[in-house]
């Protein structure tokens, strides 16, 4: 099917992701006010920490030993397919309903419990996170949950929860993360009901779904609406399934409708607002991929401490040696904020007085940042062994650790739900919403004069307590005491946020409308931002386990202290290449290779026999020819 292929210039689709964002904040934000200047300590200390149910605990038990017993990943990996009886498990067991409402027939539990439950599934086999995930955190549950009518809720929650798979359909063949160029449409017929055509792609679930959640446009007033979909409902056709570089198993097809008839009741929400539902259901939706990412790098460490005690070279275990120890000491710091990060940012979505969408989207980009480098990491320490695939290593009569696997199943997590690019680019957004609307109308020249007099005195009554808040804070900053050793830490947090703050102010008065083309610029702002929360966050749990006496207080205040010690020069070196860098001369450099210039270095496609080749080593091209092509 052809689908046309909707045109929108950079302003139409600013103004569409504009007019879809949720433009209020709604509770705190740890993170957006640590980018103003403000480490809010109180905010999370105590690090909340919500007891798990009896009943969750009972059920997380009985998963696990699920997982241990009938999953066997090498097969899924080998057969490119989930076992029947694995499926069918994960649904007994109400795995594919944790998230839906016990009156609904799924297990209710929250968000934290939840994602507990995908680390555990996280240390087994990423196939089975992609599934469960995409079914619960995007696809019809959770959007149903949030948006959905009773009628809507009684009608698809409870097959859900206990036979009937789910997926979430908005990227197709031209669409990314560019929701303005959605082709595919949503007619409405003479009864009131919609005729929805397009094209779907990389749907994870769709080819074994019953249900899907579809975002199309109305042609009549291009607005981006969410429609429930069945997908034995005529019209709608699995074109082609999807096969990856890794997660083989991944149930994913690039999808056709073809006039295909949605009842106006399967509207979900009210029209207009698809990326409305889109984006909320993404903000706690993908705090699943850093929990599994997190219960893959427990495991990683775990296999990595056996490895290094146990393989010798040069007459002592190869975990003595410097280069590797150094390597250990960043896993075991590493995987320690990683879990702190994504506890956190767990913990923080149950609170009501909490916007969580700036700590979602950290704890998505960081962790699966951090996880990449913690397998790459994995994969030279284990050398040939973690090349090889745990079926050879296994054949050959050694213990088969998924290295190999674990590397190609986890490189989508920078990919899925939000690159890594677009994870900045959001939070960026989300970080300057303060200046942007008390300054954008002095930096944009198509805002005229009056409007400018108009905002001066708001302006002014922000920037003029604001501003030398950031130059005079140490005066004000508390001791942070209570935080022993650590504390040199957290007063490191708050010098750096007002430093940023001061940064991204200067930066705006600079650039102007311009900085929303600096991307290089922000990206670094982002992640100073990023490294200072997960910093604040480590320093605070670790007091509490402290405090607590739990037994592995002492031991994570060693991990903290080198956790923090790494992020104070990574947030330095990004400071200093702030203004100075090379951004300008990259951008020119590639727009160079973009457009050819350097095509000298590109592969000649033709093949060419020995009589043609020695006819133009008699008549070589001249200089201007070869410019040419």
């Amino acid at each position: 099917m052809n689908q046309k292929i909707v045109n929108a210039s950079e302003e139409q689709a600013r103004e569409l992701m504009e007019s879809s964002r949720e433009t209020t904040w709604q509770g705190k934000g740890f993170l957006r006010s640590l980018f103003l200047g403000s480490l809010n300590v109180d905010w999370i200390d105590p690090f909340p920490e919500t007891p798990v149910s009896a009943e969750f605990q009972a059920f997380y038990e009985k998963l696990e030993a699920f997982l241990e017993e009938e999953v066997d990943s090498i097969e899924i990996d080998a057969t490119g397919e989930y076992p029947k009886h694995v499926v069918d498990g994960l649904f007994k067991l109400g795995a594919m309903g944790m998230k839906i409402d016990k009156k609904y027939g799924g297990k209710g539990f929250n968000t934290v419990e939840y994602c507990k439950a995908l680390e555990l599934v996280g240390r087994y086999d990423g196939n089975l996170v992609a599934l469960m995930s995409a079914h619960q955190s995007i696809g019809i549950p959770q959007p149903v949950k949030l948006f959905g009518s009773e009628e809507q809720k009684q009608k698809y929650l409870p097959p859900c929860a206990t036979r009937s798979v789910s997926a979430f359909a908005l990227t197709e063949p031209d669409v990314g993360s560019d929701p303005a160029r959605v082709g595919s449409t949503l007619d409405r017929d003479e009864n009131g009901d919609y005729i929805l055509n397009g094209t779907k792609l990389w749907i994870t679930n769709s080819t074994m779904a019953d249900f899907l959640v579809v975002m199309a446009r109305h042609p009549d007033t291009n607005k981006i609406s969410a429609v429930i979909v069945e997908m034995d409902w005529e019209g709608v056709e699995i074109v082609h399934r999807c096969r990856f570089m890794g997660l083989k198993a991944l149930a994913n097809g690039l999808l056709t409708f073809k006039n295909v008839k949605v009842p106006k009741e399967n509207m979900l929400g009210k029209e207009g607002w698809g990326l409305r539902i889109a984006f909320t259901t993404l903000n706690v939706g993908r705090l699943s991929i850093p929990a599994a990412c997190v219960g893959a790098s427990k495991l990683i460490m775990e296999e990595m401490r056996v490895w290094c005690n146990e393989r010798a070279q040069w007459g002592r275990p190869i975990g003595k040696h410097e280069a590797i120890t150094h390597k250990l000491a960043d896993l075991g710091a590493t995987t320690y904020a990683m879990d702190t990060l994504s506890t956190l940012a767990n913990e923080l979505s149950l609170r009501d007085d909490y916007d969580i969408r700036l700590e979602a989207a950290a704890a998505k980009e960081w962790c699966t940042t951090r996880g990449w480098d913690m397998i790459d990491e994995a994969m030279q320490i284990r050398g040939g062994r973690g090349y090889e695939t745990e079926q050879s290593l296994r054949d050959r009569g050694e213990r088969p650790v998924g290295i190999e696997r674990n590397m190609r199943d986890s490189r989508i997590n920078r990919i899925f739900e939000g690159s890594s690019e677009i994870m900045h680019l959001f939070m960026a957004r989300e970080l300057l919403d303060k200046h942007l609307k008390l300054g954008e109308v002095f930096i944009d020249p198509k805002r005229s004069m009056s409007d400018k007099i108009a905002a001066l005195p708001a302006a002014a009554a922000f920037y003029s307590t604001w501003y030398p808040k950031l130059w005079l804070g140490w005066l004000f900053r508390p001791s942070y005491d209570k935080f022993g050793s650590l504390a040199k830490y957290l007063k490191f947090v708050e010098a750096n946020s007002r430093k940023l703050a001061r940064s991204m102010f200067h930066a705006m008065i600079w650039y102007g409308k311009k900085l929303e083309t600096k991307q290089a610029f922000v990206f670094r702002a982002v992640d100073i931002a990023m490294e200072l929360f997960v910093m604040a966050a480590t320093v605070i749990r670790t007091r509490k386990l402290l405090e607590s006496r739990a037994p592995e207080g002492r031991a994570a205040v060693e991990l903290t202290d080198m956790y923090c010690r790494n992020a104070q020069r990574y947030v330095d070196a990004r400071f200093a290449e702030l203004w100075n860098n090379d951004d300008d001369k990259k951008y020119q450099t590639g727009r160079a290779v973009l457009e050819g210039r350097h095509s000298y270095l590109e592969p000649v496609r033709t093949w060419q026999g020995p009589a043609v080749a020695e006819a133009e080593e008699v008549a070589a091209p001249s200089e201007g020819e070869t410019a040419a092509k």
